[in-house]
């Protein structure tokens, strides 16, 4: 059972995604916010494996609130959801440790989903969004990537987690085994000091 917060401030929505994650098969929403005041009280006693995070937010702007609960418990993935599709914002989420980006138009089935992929290892994203993290990704000079010291391997293994795909999606993509990939990546996290797929992607999307 996959088990889903949302911080929503606009009611209807809220109680849309409520209903539409108790009535997905395996997943259930334990906890429902319209702000984050007391988010890590509030999530630390339910403690769901992915929160739907909206960046809108009155009092505490959800970018600063992915920060927040990253830093209290950084084993649970949050994922944006919001109408804001201009790049600042999208690299400011993924930058403090969103794992993923979806826009509040997606389809009700889209979201659930995207839930699930995140929470099987994926990065999920609206299709808009995704070609603005990837367009960024590919600015980067080949000297800029040749600072990480990574391998042609360890560099499409990179453009895969920016791209958002599974492990086992980025396995079947190179025809190899996932534990195969597991030890890519590893050396990917060791070369550019870090220890997730946020934080790598939020490395190679930094401003120089």
């Amino acid at each position: 059972m996959i088990k889903v917060a949302i911080v929503e401030d606009n009611t209807a929505l809220r109680k849309s995604l409520e209903h539409l994650f108790n009535h997905t098969d395996g997943m259930k929403c334990v906890l429902a916010l319209n702000n984050l005041l007391n988010v890590v009280s509030e999530v630390g006693k339910q403690m769901p494996d992915i929160i739907l995070m909206d960046i809108g937010l009155p009092h505490i702007s959800g970018i600063e609130g992915v920060h927040t609960v990253k830093s209290a418990y950084p084993e649970i993935q949050v994922l944006m959801f919001t109408v804001f599709e201009d790049d600042e914002k999208i690299f400011d989420a993924i930058r403090a440790g969103a794992s993923g980006y979806l826009l509040k138009k997606t389809p009700p089935e889209e979201i659930a989903e995207s839930i699930r992929d995140l929470y099987h290892g994926g990065a999920p994203m609206s299709a808009s969004i995704a070609r603005k993290v990837i367009q960024s990704f590919q600015s980067q000079t080949a000297t800029q990537l040749k600072d990480y010291n990574l391998t042609v391997r360890e560099n499409e293994i990179l453009y895969s987690l920016v791209e958002g795909l599974s492990y086992k999606k980025i396995a079947e993509k190179y025809f190899v085994s996932i534990s195969t990939i597991r030890t890519h990546i590893c050396n990917v996290y060791h070369k550019l000091h870090v220890n997730s797929r946020s934080e790598a992607v939020a490395k190679v999307l930094k401003p120089r």
